[in-house]
Protein backbone atom coordinates (compact mmCIF):
# COMPACT_ATOMS: atom_id res chain seq x y z
CA UNK A 1 0.00 0.00 0.00
CA UNK A 2 1.16 3.42 -1.32
CA UNK A 3 -0.14 4.79 2.24
CA UNK A 4 0.81 2.47 5.24
CA UNK A 5 -1.21 3.32 8.10
CA UNK A 6 -0.08 0.34 10.54
CA UNK A 7 3.30 -0.80 11.23
CA UNK A 8 3.43 -3.76 9.12
CA UNK A 9 1.83 -1.32 6.16
CA UNK A 10 5.14 0.15 6.86
CA UNK A 11 7.14 -2.61 6.78
CA UNK A 12 5.77 -3.72 3.61
CA UNK A 13 6.16 -0.47 1.72
CA UNK A 14 9.77 -0.33 2.85
CA UNK A 15 11.19 -4.04 1.73
CA UNK A 16 9.05 -2.81 -1.58
CA UNK A 17 10.90 -0.08 -1.94
CA UNK A 18 14.32 -2.47 -1.41
CA UNK A 19 13.35 -4.80 -4.11
CA UNK A 20 11.22 -7.24 -2.49
CA UNK A 21 9.22 -9.59 -3.86
CA UNK A 22 11.37 -9.32 -6.93
CA UNK A 23 14.36 -9.70 -5.04
CA UNK A 24 14.74 -11.88 -2.04
CA UNK A 25 15.59 -9.19 1.09
CA UNK A 26 17.77 -11.16 3.70
CA UNK A 27 16.39 -9.68 6.76
CA UNK A 28 15.71 -11.56 9.92
CA UNK A 29 11.86 -10.63 11.30
CA UNK A 30 13.66 -10.28 14.57
CA UNK A 31 15.89 -7.48 12.94
CA UNK A 32 13.00 -5.93 11.26
CA UNK A 33 10.93 -4.75 14.32
CA UNK A 34 14.09 -3.96 15.50
CA UNK A 35 15.08 -1.07 12.83
CA UNK A 36 11.32 -0.58 13.16
CA UNK A 37 11.47 0.72 16.90
CA UNK A 38 14.59 1.96 16.08
CA UNK A 39 13.29 4.60 13.36
CA UNK A 40 10.40 5.49 14.89
CA UNK A 41 12.27 6.35 18.38
CA UNK A 42 14.41 8.57 16.37
CA UNK A 43 11.46 10.36 14.68
CA UNK A 44 10.24 10.93 18.28
CA UNK A 45 12.99 12.10 19.27
CA UNK A 46 13.95 14.53 16.83
CA UNK A 47 11.16 15.16 14.19
CA UNK A 48 8.65 18.19 14.83
CA UNK A 49 5.70 16.45 13.85
CA UNK A 50 6.17 13.58 16.30
CA UNK A 51 5.47 15.50 19.22
CA UNK A 52 2.76 18.11 20.66
CA UNK A 53 2.99 20.62 23.22
CA UNK A 54 0.50 19.78 25.59
CA UNK A 55 -0.76 19.72 29.44
CA UNK A 56 -1.08 16.78 31.31
CA UNK A 57 -3.42 16.15 34.22
CA UNK A 58 -1.91 14.09 36.91
CA UNK A 59 -3.71 13.34 40.03
CA UNK A 60 -1.58 13.23 43.14
CA UNK A 61 -1.46 9.24 44.76
CA UNK A 62 -0.47 8.09 48.18
CA UNK A 63 2.43 6.69 46.53
CA UNK A 64 3.19 10.21 45.08
CA UNK A 65 3.16 11.98 47.91
CA UNK A 66 5.22 9.53 50.24
CA UNK A 67 8.05 9.20 47.09
CA UNK A 68 8.60 13.15 47.27
CA UNK A 69 8.07 13.13 42.86
CA UNK A 70 5.46 12.83 40.86
CA UNK A 71 5.79 9.28 38.22
CA UNK A 72 4.57 10.75 34.69
CA UNK A 73 4.19 9.40 32.10
CA UNK A 74 6.80 7.74 29.93
CA UNK A 75 5.84 9.13 26.63
CA UNK A 76 6.02 12.72 28.06
CA UNK A 77 9.92 13.64 26.95
CA UNK A 78 10.16 17.01 27.89
CA UNK A 79 8.62 19.22 31.04
CA UNK A 80 8.53 23.00 31.01
CA UNK A 81 7.06 23.95 34.38
CA UNK A 82 3.98 23.26 36.48
CA UNK A 83 1.66 25.62 36.83
CA UNK A 84 1.76 27.11 39.69
CA UNK A 85 0.01 25.26 42.17
CA UNK A 86 -1.03 28.03 45.12
CA UNK A 87 -2.14 29.97 42.07
CA UNK A 88 -5.77 31.09 41.74
CA UNK A 89 -7.65 33.54 42.52
CA UNK A 90 -10.06 32.23 44.74
CA UNK A 91 -7.49 29.62 46.62
CA UNK A 92 -7.79 31.69 49.34
CA UNK A 93 -10.54 33.76 50.66
CA UNK A 94 -8.26 35.65 52.94
CA UNK A 95 -5.51 36.86 50.32
CA UNK A 96 -5.17 39.84 48.81
CA UNK A 97 -6.59 38.32 45.04
CA UNK A 98 -9.53 36.92 46.53
CA UNK A 99 -10.80 40.14 48.73
CA UNK A 100 -9.72 42.26 45.06
CA UNK A 101 -11.82 40.00 43.09
CA UNK A 102 -14.97 40.51 45.93
CA UNK A 103 -14.44 44.11 46.14
CA UNK A 104 -13.24 45.85 43.18
CA UNK A 105 -14.56 43.55 39.71
CA UNK A 106 -18.08 43.06 39.97
CA UNK A 107 -18.31 46.36 41.54
CA UNK A 108 -17.06 48.10 38.44
CA UNK A 109 -19.38 50.53 36.97
CA UNK A 110 -17.53 52.53 34.71
CA UNK A 111 -14.69 51.99 32.06
CA UNK A 112 -12.36 54.25 33.56
CA UNK A 113 -12.06 51.61 36.56
CA UNK A 114 -10.56 49.05 34.23
CA UNK A 115 -7.21 51.23 34.26
CA UNK A 116 -6.59 50.92 37.80
CA UNK A 117 -7.66 47.61 38.46
CA UNK A 118 -5.25 45.89 35.39
CA UNK A 119 -2.35 48.29 36.75
CA UNK A 120 -3.04 46.98 40.33
CA UNK A 121 -3.18 43.37 38.64
CA UNK A 122 -0.26 43.84 36.96
CA UNK A 123 1.50 44.95 40.06
CA UNK A 124 0.57 41.78 42.00
CA UNK A 125 1.70 39.94 39.60
CA UNK A 126 4.99 41.33 40.06
CA UNK A 127 5.15 41.17 43.54
CA UNK A 128 4.26 37.07 42.98
CA UNK A 129 6.70 36.65 40.58
CA UNK A 130 9.60 38.30 42.58
CA UNK A 131 8.79 36.44 45.89
CA UNK A 132 7.94 32.92 44.47
CA UNK A 133 8.20 32.82 40.62
CA UNK A 134 5.75 32.33 37.96
CA UNK A 135 5.80 28.86 38.30
CA UNK A 136 7.45 26.13 40.44
CA UNK A 137 10.80 24.93 40.29
CA UNK A 138 11.01 21.72 39.13
CA UNK A 139 13.55 18.89 37.88
CA UNK A 140 12.48 16.37 35.52
CA UNK A 141 14.41 13.12 34.62
CA UNK A 142 12.88 11.42 31.70
CA UNK A 143 14.51 8.07 31.61
CA UNK A 144 13.22 7.22 35.01
CA UNK A 145 9.77 9.53 34.71
CA UNK A 146 10.02 11.45 37.57
CA UNK A 147 9.32 15.14 38.13
CA UNK A 148 10.38 16.27 41.12
CA UNK A 149 9.10 19.73 42.40
CA UNK A 150 11.90 21.55 44.44
CA UNK A 151 9.09 23.05 47.48
CA UNK A 152 8.12 21.71 50.54
CA UNK A 153 6.68 18.74 49.37
CA UNK A 154 4.74 18.01 52.05
CA UNK A 155 2.82 21.39 52.46
CA UNK A 156 2.56 22.16 48.65
CA UNK A 157 1.32 18.92 47.55
CA UNK A 158 -2.15 17.11 48.61
CA UNK A 159 -3.71 13.76 48.09
CA UNK A 160 -5.82 13.74 45.35
CA UNK A 161 -4.98 16.96 44.10
CA UNK A 162 -4.77 17.74 40.40
CA UNK A 163 -1.26 19.08 39.19
CA UNK A 164 -1.19 20.67 35.44
CA UNK A 165 2.17 19.89 33.75
CA UNK A 166 3.31 21.80 30.43
CA UNK A 167 5.53 19.78 28.25
CA UNK A 168 6.24 17.35 25.06
CA UNK A 169 4.02 14.69 24.64
CA UNK A 170 5.11 11.44 21.85
CA UNK A 171 2.17 11.15 19.32
CA UNK A 172 1.44 7.11 19.50
CA UNK A 173 1.74 6.03 16.32
CA UNK A 174 -0.92 3.05 16.91
CA UNK A 175 -3.40 5.59 18.07
CA UNK A 176 -3.24 8.13 15.20
CA UNK A 177 -1.95 6.15 12.44
CA UNK A 178 -1.26 9.10 9.98
CA UNK A 179 2.33 8.25 11.54
CA UNK A 180 2.99 5.72 9.41
CA UNK A 181 2.75 7.28 6.69
CA UNK A 182 5.10 10.45 6.85
CA UNK A 183 8.06 10.55 4.27
CA UNK A 184 10.50 11.15 6.71
CA UNK A 185 9.63 8.08 8.66
CA UNK A 186 9.11 5.74 5.07
CA UNK A 187 12.69 7.23 4.17
CA UNK A 188 14.41 6.46 7.32
CA UNK A 189 13.43 2.56 8.17
CA UNK A 190 14.19 1.87 4.24
CA UNK A 191 17.40 3.23 4.56
CA UNK A 192 18.00 1.38 8.10
CA UNK A 193 16.36 -2.06 6.62
CA UNK A 194 18.98 -1.07 3.60
CA UNK A 195 21.83 -1.30 6.03
CA UNK A 196 20.91 -4.38 8.13
CA UNK A 197 20.75 -6.36 4.50
CA UNK A 198 23.98 -5.04 3.60
CA UNK A 199 25.32 -5.99 6.75
CA UNK A 200 23.79 -9.68 6.72
CA UNK A 201 25.01 -10.27 3.00
CA UNK A 202 28.82 -8.57 3.43
CA UNK A 203 29.79 -11.12 5.91
CA UNK A 204 29.54 -13.77 3.17
CA UNK A 205 31.07 -11.83 0.39
CA UNK A 206 29.37 -11.67 -3.21
CA UNK A 207 26.50 -13.39 -2.95
CA UNK A 208 25.35 -14.79 -6.28
CA UNK A 209 21.55 -14.74 -7.46
CA UNK A 210 20.06 -17.15 -9.38
CA UNK A 211 21.22 -16.29 -13.31
CA UNK A 212 24.93 -15.24 -12.52
CA UNK A 213 23.73 -11.90 -11.09
CA UNK A 214 25.87 -10.93 -8.01
CA UNK A 215 24.86 -8.65 -4.80
CA UNK A 216 28.04 -6.04 -3.96
CA UNK A 217 26.88 -6.37 -0.21
CA UNK A 218 29.76 -3.35 0.70
CA UNK A 219 27.94 -1.24 -1.85
CA UNK A 220 24.31 -2.03 -0.46
CA UNK A 221 25.59 -1.13 2.97
CA UNK A 222 27.77 1.74 2.36
CA UNK A 223 24.72 3.53 0.25
CA UNK A 224 22.68 2.82 3.30
CA UNK A 225 25.04 4.32 5.36
CA UNK A 226 24.78 7.51 3.16
CA UNK A 227 21.13 7.73 3.09
CA UNK A 228 21.69 7.39 6.74
CA UNK A 229 23.71 9.94 7.51
CA UNK A 230 22.09 12.33 4.86
CA UNK A 231 18.33 11.89 6.42
CA UNK A 232 19.13 12.71 10.14
CA UNK A 233 21.56 15.42 9.18
CA UNK A 234 17.89 16.71 7.30
CA UNK A 235 15.72 16.15 10.44
CA UNK A 236 18.10 18.01 12.48
CA UNK A 237 18.29 20.60 10.25
CA UNK A 238 15.13 20.93 8.14
CA UNK A 239 12.21 19.38 11.11
CA UNK A 240 14.10 19.28 14.78
CA UNK A 241 12.68 22.18 17.36
CA UNK A 242 15.50 25.07 17.75
CA UNK A 243 17.04 24.62 20.90
CA UNK A 244 15.55 26.23 23.92
CA UNK A 245 17.94 29.31 25.35
CA UNK A 246 17.77 30.97 28.41
CA UNK A 247 18.28 34.70 28.72
CA UNK A 248 18.80 36.72 32.31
Amino acid sequence: MARPSSRQELIDYCLRSLGAPVIQINIDDDQIEDRVDEAIQFYQEYHSDAVVRTFVKHQVTQEDYDNNYLTVPDDLISVFRVLNINSGDAADMFGVKYQMFLNDLYGLRNPESLVNYEMTKQYLGLIEMSLTGMSQQIVFTRHMDRLVIADDWKKLVKIGRYIIIEGYQTINPENYRQVYNDMMLKRYLTALLKRQWGENLKKYGGVALPGGVTINAREIYDDAKADIEKLEQDFMDRFSYPPDFFVG
